[in-house]
């Protein structure tokens, strides 16, 4: 019975420490919001800002592998260029190993728990706070106290399931010398960081064994097992990148591409390298903690590593473009920035919905355009082929708005900042304004088909010319919604906006009052002025439901405009 319990303690210690770092992460992303994306999709000017930023932010995030996702959203949204994030992820491997310095310093030496406890008494009145950020920043603390509860509840259920023994006694099968031992413990690295899916806490684990001074499970075991930890953790990017876009999915090879190259190179001066670290610690600084040697090891695997590499970025993408050859696919059927697989973090994903949005827009612009055509065409076959495009144009925006719909909902199920809550609830009703457009773009091209499948009359000279013309400003009112709900928004004023729909209105009022005189003056039969009343009129709709668009998107972007400014 003690057993089973020890062993549920064991697995719950390692639950509380992923929940902690879980909880840690979002809750700094959350308190950092747009200063976060920002500073993602801004300093990676060239590759070794790249890396300096994939540093920062693992650092401060404690988790390369939400960093790698991030990096992968970013790169199928379009927000970052393959070549840029490939700097990122080599910073991402640099900055996870200050997780086992710090691990090192204070994890197993001092009992943190202690500290632990007194600090959720900090975080638990900035948890219901009802300011967003001090509530964010009160999930953080709580993380920080979760995760290192659960490093200390680990080594206690390791010492009362005698874990040490047990790993020595498996140990005693293997040869200690052998190369082909250091080779094994890289792959069982590998598959356990793949398991847990946190590098974080496969490291931890090894600090905690290699503090035991298990017999036959030394520095060299040790630093192997943290090798395969670097190969493990590519998994999760590679998991996140499944139904991404090829670029994404490009960053998530040249992610793996980057870890097995290091480790394939140090295992051709393995044994050198360790001697060399060991050194080093051991002069430099005191050599009173061995766990420091594995922390070293750690950090200069990756140093080097991304030193080795980083001049080598262009030659990577041309690699990674060459395994992953674009395909061409007809993109009218796809999104193509979101996926309907494993999510990126929440906070971060608004940014690939808002991008799927922008794309939306561009395409219910693409098929306005269409209309102005179709009112010049005269062949008939011409016709038919246009206007069925222009059907499958508006099956294409009703799939649309439920496949973002589909996703904005997976995204709220996430822990949300409260800023983020409501930037949902404005890009749910964009995409339904949107969808909108689409049905009124598709009865604009019904009226003109109507009118050619049942009046033998063709539109006056000056039917058309108003006609035109109010395409003309419906036109107007499409570009200027395109640039509010771009992931850049211009700092443009809604009043322009307001100005086009406006006179939408008054020459729809115009026109409409013209052509009862029309009639009454027998112009033009009664009939074709009801099929030029509607077209007008369906025009007016459109600009309607273009400034509930712009209306539905006030203040979503205007944070992170100012933070990239």
């Amino acid at each position: 019975m003690d057993l089973i319990v020890n062993i549920f303690s064991l697995v719950g210690s390692l639950a509380l420490f992923l929940f902690g770092m879980k909880t840690m992460s979002e809750g700094l992303e959350k308190f950092a919001g747009n200063r976060l994306r920002s500073i993602l999709a801004a300093m990676t000017r060239n590759r070794v800002m790249g890396v300096l930023t994939g540093i920062l932010i693992t650092a401060l995030i404690q988790s390369s592998s939400a960093t790698t996702v991030m990096v992968v959203s970013f790169v199928n949204a379009g927000l970052m260029t393959l070549a840029q994030s490939i700097g990122v992820i080599m910073g991402a491997n640099i900055g996870t190993t200050v997780t086992a310095w710090i691990i090192s310093a204070v994890g197993f030496k001092v009992n943190i728990a202690t500290f632990a406890i007194p600090m959720l008494a900090i975080g638990m009145p900035l948890i219901f706070n009802s300011k967003s950020s001090r509530k964010s920043m009160g999930e953080f603390i709580f993380g920080f106290s979760f995760l290192f509860m659960g490093l200390s509840f680990l080594q206690q259920a390791a010492n009362d399931l005698n874990i040490g023994s047990m790993v020595a006694g498996m140990l005693a099968h293997v040869p200690q010398e052998s190369f082909f031992t250091i080779l094994l413990f890289v792959i069982v690295g590998a598959l356990v960081t793949m398991i847990v899916q946190a590098s974080a806490a496969t490291m931890a684990i090894t600090l905690m064994l290699f503090g035991m001074n298990i017999p036959g499970f030394g520095f060299e075991q040790a630093a192997a097992l943290a090798m395969g930890q670097n190969i493990g953790t590519t998994i999760t990017a590679f998991m996140a990148s499944l139904t991404a876009n090829t670029q994404a999915r490009r960053a998530a090879l040249a992610h793996m591409f980057f870890n097995v190259f290091g480790v394939v190179v140090v295992l051709f001066v393995f044994y050198p390298a360790c001697d060399a670290v060991s050194w080093f610690v051991e002069q430099f600084m005191g050599g009173g903690n061995d766990l420091f040697k594995l922390s070293a090891f750690h950090t200069a695997f990756n140093i080097i590593n991304t030193l080795l590499l980083i001049g080598f970025v262009k030659q990577i993408e041309q690699l990674v473009c060459r395994v992953l050859p674009m395909k061409e696919k007809d993109e009218e059927h796809r999104l193509k920035f979101i996926s309907g697989g494993l999510l990126s973090t929440a906070e971060l994903s608004i940014m690939e919905a808002q991008k799927e949005i922008t794309n939306f827009a561009d395409r219910c612009y693409r098929m306005f355009g269409f209309i102005s055509e179709l009112l010049d065409i005269k062949d008939e076959s011409a016709f038919n082929k246009l206007f069925s495009r222009i059907e499958k144009y508006e099956s294409i925006t009703d799939e649309m708005e439920m496949e973002i719909a589909t996703y904005l909902n997976k995204v709220s199920e996430g822990r949300l900042s409260d800023e983020s809550k409501a930037q949902i609830q404005k890009m749910l009703r964009q995409i339904t304004e949107l969808e909108s457009i689409g049905d009124s773009v598709y009865n604009l091209g019904r009226t003109l088909n109507r009118h050619r499948m049942y009046s033998q009359e063709e539109f006056t000279a000056d039917q058309m010319q108003h006609m035109k013309t109010m395409l003309s400003l419906v036109d107007n009112a499409l570009a200027e919604m395109l640039k509010r709900v771009n992931i850049n928004p211009t700092r443009a004023s809604m009043a322009v906006s307001r100005n086009i729909e406006h006179e939408i209105n008054n020459y729809r009022t115009q026109l409409k009052n013209q052509n009862l005189r029309d009639v009454n003056s027998s112009l033009y039969s009664y009939q074709i002025g009801v099929f030029y009343v509607d077209f007008i009129s369906e025009c007016e709709k459109l600009g309607d439901f273009v400034m509930n668009v712009v209306q539905a998107g006030k203040g979503l972007n205007n944070d992170y405009a100012d933070a990239v400014a």
